[in-house]
């Protein structure tokens, strides 16, 4: 059970965004977006030590997860990268944060990634799971090789009516598989687990999870009102501020290699950083190596 005391929530023009809040409200804003399937738990062991050196600390709750609701029932209920973007964007808008470091992997470092490319002004920061994380929608259609397009598998799923069924009827089996699948270094146990899937229950989990996976290869239309950013991303943008990549050696899904092709994507300071006996869940399996990160890049 999280400490409800630890949670706020913000409206922003798509939704009533909840957040776990750590450290003085006036100190240097550093936000921590976690990704799928995840929740703010994976920060746990960072919260205190960024706390405790006085920085403000928000870790929110994606969209369609944990308390995080929208405002509307009108509203699209997309998983579109440019959803994420925004929803980053507004949020450091609702609470007043003209620049934030900026820490992500998966959905939570894509959203970062966006936000660094499209409004560096806001980002002192970057510290990124598995590097450049914007999508390329328009060269989705081109075929991998069978090595990377097994990993994807769920992603494929999805696309399906019964991936949709399946995910609503399995949702944390589903979650707990991939945790295996794309940590197998790592042995959490079932409260770790626990404290993370009860964010899944959250009514539009499942449309945004599905839509999320759908968008990013052009098989549904996106929320009409975010098609100004996703034509902004789908230029590839640069992103310019400091930053720092995280990869998990172990890592089952995005796997990893000795070339960064991510490398010619950031144009300002640049670091690629691989972490033995780590997974995709680069927060949680090596919080460490992830706050070190964020300290070099404070230090420079």
């Amino acid at each position: 059970m999280r400490n409800s005391s630890l949670i706020r929530t913000v409206a922003t023009p798509a939704l009533n965004l909840a957040y776990e809040a750590h450290g003085p409200d006036d100190g240097a804003a550093v936000v921590l977006l976690h990704g799928f399937p995840y929740d703010p738990s994976c920060y746990d062991a960072m919260v205190g030590p960024l706390a405790s050196e006085g920085h403000r600390v928000i870790v929110p709750y994606l969209r369609g997860y944990g308390p995080t609701a929208f405002r509307s029932a009108a509203t699209m209920r997309s998983g579109q990268q440019a959803a994420l973007g925004r929803d980053l964007l507004d949020l450091l808008d609702a609470l007043g944060i003209d620049r934030a470091a900026l820490v992500g992997y998966d959905w939570g470092g894509r959203a970062a990634c966006i936000v660094a490319a499209l409004w560096p002004e806001r980002v002192r920061c970057l510290v990124t799971g598995d590097g450049y994380n914007i999508q390329d929608i328009a060269g989705s259609v081109v075929p991998r090789a069978p090595e990377t397009e097994h990993r994807y598998w769920y992603q494929y799923y999805l696309h399906t009516p019964r991936g949709a069924a399946g995910l609503a009827a399995n949702r944390g089996d589903f979650a707990r598989l991939l945790w295996r699948l794309w940590s197998p270094s790592w042995s959490f146990d079932q409260a770790t687990f626990a404290r993370a899937a009860a964010s899944f229950g959250n009514p539009d989990f499942v449309d945004v999870v599905v839509h999320s996976y759908r968008h990013r290869y052009g098989y549904v239309e996106g929320d009409p009102d975010l098609d100004g950013i996703e034509g902004a991303l789908a230029a590839q943008p640069t992103i310019s501020v400091p930053t720092i990549s995280l990869c998990g050696a172990d890592d089952g899904v995005a796997g990893t290699g000795p070339i960064d092709h991510d490398a010619p994507h950031f144009t300002g300071r640049y670091q690629r950083r691989m972490l033995p006996g780590t997974g995709h869940n680069i927060p949680q399996e090596a919080p460490y190596a992830t706050l070190a990160a964020l300290t070099d890049l404070f230090a420079s």
